[in-house]
């Protein structure tokens, strides 16, 4: 949300384009209502926002438990001018996004392997645009895959914005991540982390990770103010933590310390 806000600073419009775009509404369960529902009372305006695009989801569907995934919340958020192409490998969730989005004319569903497909797209006619990669990371190569595919989007598109989501589950494996990403990507990157229980561990999903090349203007400031009061939100146990540093080689452990 706050990288499509950054964008729209401008009148002009944009492509707003995911990979992995997934079925769009989930049921998350009980645990997650009351959570979300505290975000409301954040001081940070950038959660007070997500939490009113979550409430309004909810709203809508009668049912507290709902959730917005990325190509519902970036819908909502787009004008007349923007548009998005939302790419989805599995042809059932493909049509389940489809129901969930409605009809929009700005919004368009393709069925089909993101990272291949990202080509089509790029450059767009706008000239500007928002690129999101977020693959299950079902199998270990697709780590491989997102760096490539962010090399791709560079070498038709070197402006835009990226964001590549991450799962965090040892921090070792990371930061090698990290390391070889460093000598790969020659732009301007961010590396964005919020993790809920300790980071050395593989056996659960520990945290998430956000790189983002081509931060727009002031946006690490404003992640360094409203990301640490996301995870005091969050964190009940006070066993995670979150940070947002530049990406220019492996984190120190010390980072990751509670």
């Amino acid at each position: 949300m706050a990288l499509l806000h950054a964008l729209q600073r401008k009148d002009k419009g944009f492509l707003y384009l995911e990979t992995h775009a997934g079925r769009g509404a989930y049921d998350l369960g009980k645990s997650t209502e009351a959570r979300t529902l505290a975000l409301a009372d954040a001081h940070a305006p950038e959660l007070n926002a997500y939490a009113g695009v979550v409430a309004s989801w909810r709203a809508r569907t009668g049912n507290p438990r709902a959730y917005p995934g990325s190509p519902l919340i970036a819908a909502s958020l787009l004008r007349p001018q923007d548009r998005a192409v939302l790419i989805e490998l599995l042809a059932t969730e493909a049509h389940a996004l489809e129901r969930a989005l409605g009809t929009q004319a700005r919004v368009h569903v393709e069925c089909g392997d993101g990272f291949e497909l990202l080509r089509a797209h790029l450059p767009p006619p706008e000239r500007r645009a928002l690129l999101l990669i977020d693959p299950p990371y079902e199998i270990r190569e697709e780590y491989a895959r997102v760096a490539t595919a962010i090399q791709e989007a560079l070498r038709r598109f070197q402006t835009g914005p990226i964001a590549a989501w991450y799962p965090i589950k040892d921090s070792r494996d990371t930061a090698l991540w990290h390391a070889q990403l460093v000598r790969r990507i020659e732009r301007e990157a961010l590396v964005s982390e919020i993790w809920l229980h300790p980071c050395d561990s593989r056996v659960a999903l520990n945290g998430s990770g956000l790189l983002i090349v081509n931060p727009p203007y002031q946006l690490a400031e404003r992640m360094r103010a409203w990301l640490p009061e996301l995870h005091a939100l969050l964190d009940g146990a006070r066993s995670g933590g979150a940070s947002v540093r530049p990406l220019t080689a492996p984190a120190p452990a010390a980072q990751h310390a509670r």
